[in-house]
């Protein structure tokens, strides 16, 4: 059998590129599509075969390429498809192979949205042809003829939305005989009153019709101009409502897209459609890149509190386990970061439990009555080992129990892990003398407060660093830059691919934001905002331009400790996880 039928191809289908869906933004009369029909051996495209394939490329009405081809399925033919296509097994013993199809049928509708009568069907056989012949699928848009055809008529107008049936209403220059390429001119014709009715209802463009499928109110679809005048480009979008107040505060890569999105279909969330219909306005922060958006997220929240958006993402008041002053300091729990606070915790719970495994470790006192200077502890505590006070029962001084504060600050500051060793021994002792659930609770304790610690040294050490500008490559070229002070975003921007780095990164540092740090461990920063710009420091391929200081976390700090950690949580969620024995 000769190669696959293409037909006519204009000369400028040539150079074709796959369209992302904001490049469609455009006339559905200058929308390239290709109409696609596929006879198969069976309806299960993990088990059955294509045996043909029809295809019509289409632009403003007008045809401008066929394609037609018998396939090989590699098998005989069952007795009800030949019946109902009139493909008989003789009729395919020359045809070629899927795999020398496929690539031609790719290659025909590269840069076109892929039209099907059912199109989870046709499509469903393409992509798996693709995956047995271990060639990649490209991301089409793709549009369903039958889905269209039940949002645009009524059922009273078309009861059934079979293509016969559609062929009949509409006229179809062409009738659909199960035949690959009939069926395929058929639903082109299709389609194409099926668009003339949606340009009637101020449908124009390829996005217009994907938004206009789904079954969204006039309301909402007539609010899709207030996306209208956002780039398409990264930023942090503010939805405002009628007395100016911020209803909700959010980030995207490209700005038109992911608010117009809100407009449509694919936003099923019945909080965000309230938001929607009380919205009058969207304002916009257009940004260099995501850490930025992320970074004025953060800080839009902290400024607004917007109604619908969830508490989860607002910046939260941290929790602080610090030293308290006075001359026999204890841990306390607080909302204010002291030089040698540990934290944040997002909750007051989890800093509780933390502060008490340091003070048991670092045996510090747990007594909440006040002891003058030159007084003693002890005396008036009970022992440890009954229930009592960690730092115990003997009289100590204030600067015999000074040991245990300073013990208990290179804790925290990453000076010293002695506390750590010993917790992890008195673990070994426990499983050794085979208290195995005291061992198992003891390890998750001290895992809890190993990552703790790391979290805030690993934070810390950003935030020491008063001047850091760093680089990261763009996937199209160029450069992200961000100077960070103290921890916080003070500038951010971008050099394309083909401008030189250096004097940008030059006017960025020469225009970043002022920072005035305090004493505290994150030197007064949000420790959301510190954790934004700790992981994009850690994403891959960011380089080091300049700083003042090098980066670095303390030697006997809890980064070493990280991988016992890691094991340690996975055997208590393995415990978890599996089954108790019944007694």
């Amino acid at each position: 059998m000769p190669p696959p039928n293409l037909g006519t191809v204009s000369s400028r289908d040539a150079t074709a590129r796959q369209l992302t869906f904001d490049e469609l933004d455009t006339p559905l009369r200058d929308t390239t599509f290709v109409v696609v029909d596929l006879e198969t051996t069976g309806s299960n495209s993990g088990d059955d075969a294509i045996t043909e394939i029809g295809a019509v490329k289409i632009r403003g009405g007008e045809v401008i390429g066929e394609m037609s081809t018998f396939v090989d399925p590699g098998r005989t033919l069952p007795p009800f498809i030949v019946q109902l296509t009139g493909i008989t097994s003789a009729m395919l013993v020359d045809a070629p192979r899927i795999e020398q199809v496929l690539p031609s049928f790719l290659e025909f509708a590269r840069g076109a949205v892929l039209v099907a009568h059912n199109a989870p069907f046709d499509i469903g056989f393409l992509r798996a042809a693709t995956t047995r012949c271990d060639i990649a699928w490209p991301p089409f848009q793709v549009l369903c003829t039958v889905r269209l055809a039940r949002r645009v008529l009524s059922r009273d107008e078309a009861p059934s939305v079979k293509l016969s049936a559609l062929a009949d209403l509409f006229q179809v220059s062409t009738r659909p005989t199960h035949r690959a390429l009939d069926d395929a001119r058929a639903t082109v014709d299709v389609l194409h009153a099926l668009i003339e009715r949606v340009g009637n209802l101020g449908v124009h463009s390829y996005p217009e019709l994907v938004d206009y499928l789904p079954n969204v109110s006039a309301a909402q679809r007539g609010k899709r101009g207030l996306a209208a005048h956002l780039p398409r480009t990264p930023g942090v979008y503010l939805f405002r409502g009628p007395s100016d107040e911020v209803l909700y505060v959010g980030t995207a890569v490209n700005l038109q897209r992911r608010v117009r999105g809100y407009f449509t279909g694919s936003e099923t969330r019945a909080r965000m459609k309230e938001m929607v219909a009380l919205a009058t306005r969207v304002d916009h922060v257009e940004c260099a890149h995501g850490l930025e958006a992320g970074v004025r997220e953060l800080r839009l929240l902290a400024a607004h509190a917007p109604p619908y958006n969830r508490r989860s993402k607002f910046p939260k008041r941290a929790w602080w386990i610090t030293l308290t002053d006075e001359a026999f300091p204890r841990l306390s729990i607080t909302r204010r970061a002291g030089r040698d606070a540990l934290g944040p915790f997002t909750n007051r719970t989890d800093a509780t439990d933390i502060a008490a495994t340091i003070t048991e470790a670092c045996r510090l006192r747990q007594c909440t009555r006040k002891i003058r200077p030159d007084g003693v502890h002890g005396p008036d505590c009970p022992d440890d080992a009954v229930g009592g006070c960690p730092a115990g029962s003997t009289p100590q001084s204030a600067a015999q129990y000074s040991v245990t504060v300073d013990l208990t600050r290179d804790l925290i500051r990453g000076e010293t892990d002695r506390p750590l060793l010993a917790l992890r021994a008195r673990i070994e002792d426990l499983a050794a003398s085979e208290l195995f659930e005291n061992a198992a609770r003891l390890r998750d304790r001290t895992a809890a407060l190993g990552i703790a610690l790391r979290r805030c040294q690993r934070l810390a050490a950003v935030a020491a660093i008063d001047e850091l500008v760093a680089a990261r490559p763009r996937d199209e070229g160029g450069w992200e830059f961000a100077v960070i002070r103290s921890g916080r975003l003070a500038s951010a921007g971008v050099a394309a691919r083909g401008v030189a780095p250096m004097p940008v990164v030059d006017a960025l540092t020469l225009s970043a934001e002022t920072v005035l740090p305090d004493p505290s461990p994150l030197r007064g920063a949000m420790a959301d905002e510190v954790r934004l710009v700790a992981n994009w420091l850690d994403s891959p391929g960011v380089r080091i331009v300049r700083a003042t200081d090098g980066y670095r976390e303390p030697a006997r700090g809890a980064g070493s400790w990280q991988e016992w950690c890691a094991l340690a949580r996975g055997a208590g969620e393995y415990a978890e996880r599996a089954p108790h024995p019944r007694h």
